[in-house]
């Protein structure tokens, strides 16, 4: 929250019991790892979203981590990546040793484009890890089929779409595993925690392991064995139970959030729609076969200088609007794997184009009308044309086949 702002950027908010539930975790004696709470959350999860184990974490990063373990990622090995990501889906593995080895992405869903997977496969590639950006689906039967035919686990880094879908399934059942994030700015917060789902039942015993710090604690508290030792590598990332108690409140609230949510991506998409026609901006493509978690809205300008100038003038107006990642390949540690400007174009303006504009489950209607009409106030220069306008006349998408 940005209290100089009257409309921020985010606001996490309670959807349901979750102080009730705070009060009840520290009533039951166990506030720390694998509660009640992170039960419950973990039955809700597993069964909606049929995966065969989901272990909360203290945050999705640390889910990403031990992935990584569990895959014996080391020094040497590849990990094929977007660079258009949160450092964490990348760090994780650089940890362990691990190369990037950075994908562009696509210029409609800003997903890694799959045209590109098989020419960065090599020897050394361990994993491909789509991300799923702004809750849209990756073109998963595409990444699957070459992963399949070259052995390579899938992981999903689902951190923007829980309860999205692809082909009718659900995003983070698809790969091998996947991760979620529940910090503040996501559809499902509970400040900061996280998820690893599991969909290949031979992860499923050494993750529990490496979540309890190396040991077989879990093995012991089910009755399978009559102490617990050290057995494994691995590192504290049980979530609180009180963490759990708040995250389990906004999971049951999960109808309201998600309908909340697709009312405001709708309302900015049908009141932006001629706008950005207009002024050659160009809004969120969803493809044919995503449902889409209605994580962000967020708008792809014309330049570099008009996004700059639209987040100046709605800060004008009191409202907060933010740009997104700056580009890992342009890093300081990703010019230390040999990446350079150039390399990914679509990357490189796409991300320096794109605003997201105020999106948050409680955004009241008065304050996403006043969001519009400033958005509307700015015009954008008539002469100039645009790569995001292009590529709208390139796939003919239009209002009919974006939902």
């Amino acid at each position: 929250m940005h209290p100089s702002f009257k409309i921020p950027f985010n606001h996490l908010d309670t959807h349901g019991k979750e102080l009730d539930y705070i009060r009840q975790a520290i009533q039951l004696g166990h506030v720390s790892g694998d509660g009640t709470f992170t039960k419950r959350c973990s039955d809700i999860l597993e069964k909606e979203l049929g995966v065969r184990k989901a272990l909360l974490t203290t945050s999705c990063t640390h889910a990403l981590e031990m992935i990584s373990i569990l895959l014996n990622i080391g020094p040497g090995d590849e990990v094929i990546v977007p660079s258009f990501t949160f450092v964490s889906t990348v760090n994780a593995f650089v940890l362990r040793g691990a190369k990037p080895v950075f994908i562009d992405i696509r210029e409609d869903t800003l997903n890694i484009d799959e045209n590109h997977l098989k020419k960065l496969i090599t020897k050394k590639t361990k994993a491909i890890i789509p991300v799923h950006y702004a809750g849209v689906a990756c073109e998963m039967n595409v990444i699957m089929k070459v992963a399949n035919e070259y052995g390579i686990p899938v992981i999903e880094d689902n951190a923007h779409g829980l309860f999205g879908k692809y082909d009718g399934k659900n995003l983070g059942t698809i790969g091998a595993m996947s991760t979620l994030s529940f910090h503040e700015t996501k559809n499902f917060s509970c400040g900061e925690g996280g998820a690893l789902l599991i969909n290949d039942e031979k992860y499923v015993q050494r993750a529990e392991i490496i979540r309890e710090k190396g040991t077989n604690r879990s093995k012991y508290f089910r009755g399978q064995v009559d102490k617990y030792s050290w057995v494994d590598i691995g590192s504290s990332y049980l979530i609180s139970d009180i963490l759990s108690a708040f995250m389990y409140g906004q999971l049951e609230e999960r109808k309201k959030i998600q309908s909340n949510r697709k009312r405001i991506w709708n309302c900015y998409y049908e009141n932006l729609y001629s706008w950005a026609e207009e002024n050659k901006v160009r809004l969120p493509i969803v493809p044919e076969l995503c449902d889409q978690a209605y994580h962000m809205f967020y708008m792809i300008m014309p330049s570099l200088e008009k996004r700059q100038e639209l987040i100046s003038f709605l800060k004008s107006k009191s409202i907060l609007s933010v740009f997104h990642y700056v580009p890992l390949h342009l890093s300081d540690m990703g010019q230390k794997f040999g990446f350079e400007k150039g390399d990914l174009p679509n990357t490189e303006i796409l991300s320096d184009r794109l605003l997201r504009l105020p999106f948050y489950t409680n955004l009241s209607e008065n304050d996403q009308e006043a969001v519009v009409n400033a958005v509307r106030e700015f015009k954008v220069d008539e002469n100039q044309e645009s790569v995001a306008n292009v590529v709208n006349k390139e796939l003919k998408i239009g209002k009919d086949n974006i939902f």
